[in-house]
């Protein structure tokens, strides 16, 4: 039994709550009940929390009376959360459970709850895009990384906007069950949660495992790092320290995909989440994403997800609504 503990507050986005919830819930679904997730939802109050939606979560226990430890502690986020100064008793508390907690972590803005319970001096995290700048220059001491859909650092995991937050739940059971459980769950969430696209738009960051200095992961920080440059096969090759004549090869033994595949998938898995959370033109998220132009990025697209960016924006945004 794995312990999980979800911090909320009033004017919680619901996404960061119901996101990592049906992930760790459809995780129960395929394994023994050993192994189940304990999920306990902690609130600043007892009884419930209104999200920033109105939507209304009942939680388990108020954070005073709650003092186990967790194998895993996320804190959720909220529109407001930039601006939010909690009470000192609270982020205290937060600060002694994190420490009690074998892996902790945020959900988007969420961040901001543990920069001020000072649980992030040195680390990299990242955020939501719309608030990077800001957590960067209220938190000087961090490295913040706006380009990353999620980051680990040692024990530490945080993920940009609200949907990521399903990615990086999806890593985490990966990290603890291996990837083929983590693709069930993310195959299942993609028909629940309806978005444009096949089979393939699970994220390409499961193909990571927890060896941070595994060839794949070395190979995912390269690309990450450098996404809106035209990469190379040498290149890469070169950047991680292999030969290019065993480098495809040996990269296609752990990661299941070809070099190209993968960079690809990163590619598209970028552009989604600008598509998501951004207004920018097509032809800029293809420029930040490594695509040549925009005709690219459609045309891959279409290969990929079997629609288009433009579908693919419009579609999801009215699935919001």
């Amino acid at each position: 039994m794995k312990k999980l503990t979800l911090v909320v507050f009033d004017g919680v986005q619901a996404l960061d709550v119901a996101g990592p919830l049906d992930v760790f819930s459809e995780a129960n679904l395929l394994l023994p009940a050993k192994d189940h997730y304990q999920i306990t939802l902690v609130g600043e109050r007892p009884d419930s929390v209104m999200c920033s939606s109105g939507m209304e979560f009942r939680v388990h226990v108020d954070y005073p009376n709650f003092h186990a430890d967790s194998d895993l502690l996320l804190v959720a986020g909220g529109p407001r959360v930039p601006e939010y100064r909690p009470d000192p008793a609270f982020m205290n508390w937060l600060n002694e459970r994190v420490r009690g907690a074998a892996k902790f972590g945020a959900v988007c803005n969420g961040v901001f709850l543990l920069g001020h319970a000072g649980l992030l001096a040195g680390r990299e995290v990242t955020t939501h895009w719309d608030h990077a700048e800001r957590l960067a220059r209220q938190f000087p001491e961090l490295n913040v990384r706006p380009d990353k859909i999620f980051v680990r650092d040692g024990n530490l995991f945080t993920c940009g906007g609200v949907t990521a937050g399903i990615d990086l739940c999806l890593a985490l059971v990966a990290e603890d069950w291996g990837h083929e459980l983590a693709i069930k769950v993310a195959k299942r969430l993609i028909v629940y949660i309806r978005r444009e696209g096949g089979q393939s738009q699970y994220s390409p960051y499961l193909a990571v495992g927890p060896d941070e200095d595994s060839l794949v992961a070395k190979v995912l920080k390269y690309v990450t790092d450098h996404i809106s440059d035209a990469l190379t096969i040498e290149e890469i090759a070169d950047a991680v320290g292999v030969s290019r004549r065993t480098f495809s090869r040996a990269f296609a033994k752990h990661a299941n995909v070809t070099p190209s595949v993968f960079v690809e998938q990163v590619r598209i898995d970028f552009a989604r989440k600008l598509l998501e959370e951004t207004d920018v033109p097509l032809k800029t998220v293809a420029f930040r994403c490594g695509f040549s132009n925009a005709t690219q990025m459609r045309m891959i697209f279409s290969r990929q997800l079997n629609t288009t960016p433009r579908t693919y924006r419009d579609g999801f945004r009215a699935n919001r609504t």
